[in-house]
């Protein structure tokens, strides 16, 4: 049997254990989610109606934990921050916004209705009693893409309904844990993500809709602890040492292949700084590393290595190689000029070696969605 044959199929096998693993995080995050709005509605409704004094919600975590001392995660700041959960997401500016942007989330679980939908809270809620006004009483389907830890997050740090909802379909999408989702937004993932578009050439969006998506045009290095002064080899080496938390920052997506990959070409030998392969786009992925400023020179340099991995390394199965040049500063203006002419998929984007928190792009979410919605 052909090595290829064996391959999809193991693949295959593979795909149909990640499918269900999914289904089963996705239906317990589901249930937690509903549970949420639902204790938020609920509570929400009583403070609102002054039924309750602020004194009440500390007294209803000291009875939930005396009903069952095993329970955890049930302190009164928790209830509150579930009544705030229900009050953000509840909003007409809110449902507002989600209705003008429906794009596939298959790859979430959900399907493109379900995106722009409200779910019946009937559905969840138990029949002796009404958990929130029925005026109320739905639940937007875009929350379950994410867990309820995550929303806590999203909820903690970001300001407008725009960033609150790009970080659920982030998290979504790349099934985000805790820690990366709190490091995607501290290095501010959204601006790099909706600004990557002027740095690719357009080839690359040709060629790959949703390379502006997948990849920033900026990352942050603070985690190789990289000295004041420090050469091409150094950033290569530490950025190898430190791969896994490299490839967290650039994407799920990237596989490592290889440091100083050789090309051989004419008899003489060339070396890619880093070459990795992209899982979803599959296709190989040449990094060079650039320690000062982004130089037009440099884009030919890249394409010359992008065409030696087409030429002798590229399998049939595979899509034409990407290159990226990561630099430490570019000027934009040449960026623009050297990426309009480029032919091949190509990109610029700069590095940070300390964490850097900028402010978010105040911009719409539609065309990010509609990213989501380019086939692959």
């Amino acid at each position: 049997m052909a090595i290829v044959t064996v391959y999809k199929d193991f693949e295959t096998v593979f795909g149909i254990i990640s499918a269900h693993r999914n289904r089963t995080v996705q239906r317990v995050n589901g249930e937690s989610v509903m549970m949420v709005w639902e204790v938020g509605g609920f509570v929400s409704d009583r403070l609102k109606t002054a039924r309750w004094g602020s004194g009440v919600v500390r007294q209803l975590a000291e009875f939930i934990h005396t009903q069952d001392p095993t329970v955890r995660g049930w302190s009164y700041r928790t209830i509150y921050k579930m009544v705030q959960f229900y009050e953000t997401y509840s909003t007409k500016a809110f449902s507002d916004l989600i209705t003008k942007v429906k794009p596939d989330f298959l790859s979430l679980g959900m399907t493109p209705d379900s995106f722009g939908s409200f779910v019946p809270i009937q559905l969840a809620q138990t029949a002796s009693t009404a958990i929130v006004p029925i005026e109320s009483a739905q639940i937007p389907g875009i929350l379950f893409s994410t867990g309820w830890s995550n929303h806590q997050l999203i909820l903690n740090y970001c300001k407008t309904d725009e960033q609150r909802l790009f970080y659920m379909l982030y998290a979504g999408r790349e099934r985000l844990e805790y820690k990366q989702l709190a490091r995607a937004i501290k290095t501010d993932a959204m601006s790099a993500i909706l600004s990557s578009r002027q740095v690719q050439s357009s080839a690359l969006l040709s060629q790959y809709p949703q390379a502006p998506l997948l990849f920033k045009d900026r990352v942050s290095l603070d985690m190789l602890g990289l000295p004041l002064n420090y050469k091409e080899t150094k950033l290569r080496k530490t950025i190898v040492s430190h791969m896994k938390d490299f490839i967290l920052e650039m994407g799920k997506d990237f596989l490592f292949i290889d440091e100083e990959h050789r090309l051989e070409v004419g008899g003489k030998p060339f070396k890619v700084d880093l070459l990795f392969y992209h899982r979803l786009l599959q296709c190989m992925v040449a990094i060079e590393l650039k320690t000062t400023e982004f130089h037009p020179k440099d884009l030919g340099q890249l394409e010359f290595y992008l065409e030696a991995l087409d030429q002798e390394e590229r399998r049939s199965n595979e899509n034409p190689s990407i290159g990226i040049i990561l630099c430490k500063e570019a000027n934009m203006e040449v960026v623009r000029f050297a990426l309009s002419r480029s032919m091949s998929p190509t990109m610029v984007a700069q590095y940070k070696e300390q964490l850097q928190v900028g402010s978010v792009l105040q911009r719409s979410l539609v065309e990010f969605c509609n990213f989501l919605n380019e086939k692959k």
